[in-house]
């Protein structure tokens, strides 16, 4: 059996239109939805000039493993958080720019960035530590499909 446990992720960047169908088609096989225990993703719902933002209450291991590495692959900026799950893994945020490799981060159950004593000292001064907490609260910028005109569904 999987070990399941709430996640969301925010998708961004810019996607082709065949690249967005297949990204339909993946969020689809997830089953993930609008909002927390809301009505599954329908594309034409879909608020032009935003990020993506999508919820599962329960998901294995707190992952979208195929999702996030097609958006790694393709360039796509995202935020993924997951809730803990008991004596497995703590809650945790990551975070993919668009380049080179994700990074984790601690947070809580309300996807607030935490940091604990011994990332106070490696990181080693106040401007360090803003710096990560900046990097961890990246603005995933809005999802656009190519040939999208502004307002419109695609």
């Amino acid at each position: 059996m999987v070990d399941r446990t709430a996640a969301s992720i925010v998708i961004g960047g810019n996607v082709s239109a065949a690249d967005y169908a297949l990204l339909i088609e993946m969020i689809a096989s997830y089953d993930l939805r609008t909002e927390w225990e809301g009505e599954p993703f329908d594309p034409a719902q879909r608020a032009i000039g935003e990020a993506l933002s999508l919820y599962d209450q329960y998901a294995a291991w707190g992952r979208f493993d195929r999702l996030e590495s097609w958006c790694i692959d393709k360039g796509l900026p995202f935020v993924r958080w997951c809730g803990g799950y008991c004596s497995q893994w703590g809650s945790q945020r990551l975070v993919f720019t668009g380049e080179g490799e994700p990074c984790a981060y601690g947070a809580d159950d309300e996807d607030e960035l935490l940091i604990g004593r011994e990332k106070v000292r490696e990181l080693g001064s106040y401007e360090a530590i803003q710096a990560y907490f900046v990097a961890g609260d990246f603005p995933v910028p809005p999802l656009r499909v190519e040939g999208e005109i502004s307002g419109a569904a695609p």
